[in-house]
């Protein structure tokens, strides 16, 4: 306790004195003491009335009874905890409601990704991978990724049954019925290499060409290229047989129409063998017709039998040299209305242009 003077009428009072005893206004809890100058005033006023100071409150001053200031601190600190309290377990709840919402964000992002790059796999491990790893991902991810599964679990199977068979027409099938599989390449050169088995054990032309127009871009291609050239070198083909029958059919007609450049025609300029005769020129073979055009004949027909044997020889990149053995049969009409018939044995040879470089010819006796 204090003793005071009273702001009001300045009388010496009991700081504690509920009101002045001489003015009669409120003193305990209403006044404070300057902490500058000593002068007690009403604690309402912002400052001391006489050096101005601003107004502190005193705790002392504020409450009428020491305990009863004490448990009202006690009271306004239990509830200022309270309050931080609720405040910071609300920030909290917030904050890890936040952060929750970012993770699952952030794992349904990665589900997500992960989602989709199993489903553009062809990988069934990578499918595998996303199943083990995301147990609780949407049902219908799980069930797309599981068909996925299992569509490639059935092409194994279906490639195994192949692989076993052997089957061309088996690899065929595998092919038209998984288009999208990736054993369609291996599939597809199982094809290329049974066809070019079969190409290379018939070892004729047809089955050769076959295969190139089967497999334009095959692993045998190379192979098959040089096979055509050497088959062809040894092979005479309907269109080498043309070529030769052409030749002999034209020498034949110059003799019967006594056509002397058409005869010089069918002739190399270099004739290796002309009826014995070694490097014999065209003009060997011009003589040759005006001799068996005697006087007493009125027409000669030369015709070939056709039974050409041939062979061919490569003398250049895809050029040959022909050998062709054939019989030949010689119609003369003679002046004095008579006939005769003569068969003849040919040996010749043709070059690349289709011209005769060798003839000699024996007669076949009957």
């Amino acid at each position: 306790m204090a003793i005071i003077k009273c702001p009001e009428c300045n009388q010496e009072i009991s700081d504690k004195a509920p009101v002045c005893p001489s003015c009669g206004v409120p003193i305990a809890g209403h006044v404070t003491t300057c902490s500058q100058c000593g002068f007690t005033y009403f604690n309402s006023n912002a400052e001391c009335p006489q050096c101005h100071h601003k107004t502190t409150v005193d705790n002392t001053t504020m409450c009428g009874d020491e305990s009863d200031c004490k448990v009202n601190q006690k009271a306004s600190g239990l509830r200022n905890n309270r309050i931080v309290i609720a405040v910071v377990s609300l920030v909290v709840v917030v904050l890890g409601a936040v952060l929750y919402a970012f993770y699952r964000n952030a794992q349904s992002d990665k589900e997500e990704s992960a989602y989709e790059f199993a489903l553009s796999s062809n990988d069934p491990q990578v499918l595998q991978n996303y199943l083990n790893t995301y147990t609780d991902a949407p049902e219908a991810h799980r069930d797309s990724i599981s068909a996925h599964l299992e569509y490639f679990a059935q092409l194994d199977r279906d490639w195994t049954n192949v692989v076993v068979s052997g089957s061309k027409s088996d690899f065929q099938r595998y092919i038209e019925q998984h288009p999208n599989s990736p054993f369609c390449q291996v599939a597809q050169h199982k094809i290329d290499s049974i066809d070019w088995s079969r190409a290379d054990a018939a070892n004729t032309l047809e089955a050769v060409q076959l295969y190139l127009e089967q497999h334009p871009d095959g692993e045998h291609f190379d192979e098959a290229t040089d096979k055509m050239k050497m088959l062809n070198a040894n092979t005479v083909t309907p269109e080498d047989k043309i070529l030769v029958g052409t030749v002999f059919d034209g020498l034949f007609q110059s003799l019967n129409n006594r056509d002397e450049n058409g005869l010089m025609n069918s002739f190399s300029p270099l004739i290796a063998k002309f009826l014995g005769k070694a490097n014999a020129t065209r003009s060997d073979v011009v003589t040759f017709m005006h001799k068996i055009y005697k006087s007493d004949v009125a027409s000669m027909n030369w015709m070939s039998l056709e039974d050409y044997a041939i062979t061919k020889k490569e003398v250049g990149d895809q050029q040959y040299e022909y050998t062709v053995v054939f019989s030949g049969l010689q119609k003369v009409e003679h002046t004095d209305n008579s006939s005769s018939e003569t068969r003849f044995r040919f040996n010749a040879k043709v070059n690349p242009d289709g011209r005769i470089t060798e003839l000699n010819m024996t007669k076949i006796l009957e």
